[in-house]
């Protein structure tokens, strides 16, 4: 998650303290800047822009999700049927995140499958290869993706439309509760350090309120079942990253930045499978 404006020397080393609190567009600037490949440049590195960033991130998600579901309605109008639809849905967020958070999902896949202490598990998440466990994490995460998303697309053009947006604030939602006081990073330098700990847990919990909120008041526009399926999305999105988190805490000794892309993968994937469910 490549940041314009940030240090470049060794990817992201962890932001210093700063004496004054970060404005809305130093939060937005992180956000975007980090978490997409749009052209925003990282005014501010340091704990308060990384703060505002990290609690701004649902609504980078739901710029990639607009633009993922505008690209799935757009092949549907066009005819090409809810596979291809779902199949453009899926592809968006790829792109704009330059496929980041499926190679984070990739290495963690790999270290986690390696067995190895965490200090050799952190060296083969740093590789640039990709081992079985991550070829075979990334078959089956986006297969299901696609699958769960041409469901949707075959109930309504609506659901999954709205499927593809709560998916993709839900998955960066994850990211403002993984990045909660009290979650350390594995590393000293990197993404995981540069947010680790940086957002407080009122805040977090805040975000998450207004999310689900959000989540139950799109899904409306489908009725009272789909209030209440928005709802789960996000919860149980949140629930399944929450136990990975813990995970890979344990088994790293804290959460690096291809964590938080595992995080956010395996949030999309449990939100859009029940998105396309009932």
């Amino acid at each position: 998650m490549a940041a314009r404006g940030a240090p470049p020397a060794t990817g992201y080393p962890a932001p210093v303290s700063a004496p004054f609190p970060a404005s809305l567009s130093d939060g937005l600037r992180f956000a975007f800047g980090t978490l997409t490949v749009l052209p925003v440049r990282v005014a501010r590195w340091d704990r308060p822009a990384a703060r505002g960033g990290m609690l701004c991130a649902p609504l980078a998600g739901l710029v990639v999700g607009a633009a993922a579901a505008a690209a799935g309605l757009l092949l549907l109008l066009l005819g090409a049927g809810a596979p291809l639809a779902a199949v453009a849905t899926v592809a968006v967020p790829a792109v704009l995140t330059r496929g980041l958070h499926l190679d984070g999902l990739a290495d963690v896949a790999d270290g986690l499958g390696s067995g190895k202490p965490a200090e050799d598990a952190l060296r083969i998440m740093k590789q640039s290869d990709i081992g079985p466990f991550g070829v075979l994490t990334l078959v089956l995460v986006l297969l299901a993706q696609v699958a769960a998303l041409a469901r949707a697309y075959d109930g309504s053009w609506t659901r999954g439309a709205l499927a593809a947006v709560v998916a993709a604030v839900a998955a960066r939602l994850v990211l403002t509760l993984a990045a909660r006081t009290g979650v350390p990073p594995a590393r000293p330098e990197g993404l995981g350090a540069a947010v680790a700990g940086v957002v407080p847990r009122p805040g977090a919990t805040a975000v998450a309120l207004a999310v689900t909120g959000a989540a139950a008041a799109g899904g409306a526009l489908l009725g009272a079942d789909g209030a209440v399926r928005g709802v789960l999305a996000v919860l149980l999105s949140a629930a399944v990253a929450e136990l990975l988190l813990r995970h890979c805490v344990r088994r790293f000794g804290g959460v690096t930045g291809d964590v938080f892309g595992a995080l956010t993968e395996t949030a999309a994937t449990t939100a859009l499978v029940v998105a396309a469910l009932g």
